[in-house]
């Protein structure tokens, strides 16, 4: 399955031209600007499922760096800072990764 069959390219597009600067990743706009907000719970595990790049069951820190490069090759990583900060407003049981849940609840809040 493709990122696309979820989520517009055109918003795709728009959500990665937001945060092209390193530093600039915001997740709630981020989420809110590629459309991943408005979808069913189902369609934000399927996105999950894409993210979750060695189908662990998690997303971890290294696959959270690469978390733009999901949506287009051409994306840049995140910083350092920036996934420190997306992993902590995720991880909500403190276990150092991002469950389907705790995703869901990130994408949602």
């Amino acid at each position: 399955m493709a990122i696309t069959d979820i989520l517009s390219a055109k918003d795709i597009e728009s959500a990665l031209s937001s945060c092209q600067a390193a530093d600039s990743f915001n997740y709630k706009s981020f989420f809110s600007t590629v459309g991943l907000s408005s979808k069913t719970p189902d369609q934000i595990k399927k996105v999950f499922g894409i993210l979750d790049q060695d189908k662990s069951g998690f997303i971890e820190e290294e696959e959270l760096q690469l978390f733009l490069k999901n949506f287009s090759s051409s994306a840049r990583v995140l910083t350092v800072a920036e996934t420190k900060a997306f992993l902590s407003a995720g991880d909500t049981d403190g276990d150092g990764k991002i469950g389907v849940e705790e995703f869901q609840s990130l994408v949602k809040a």
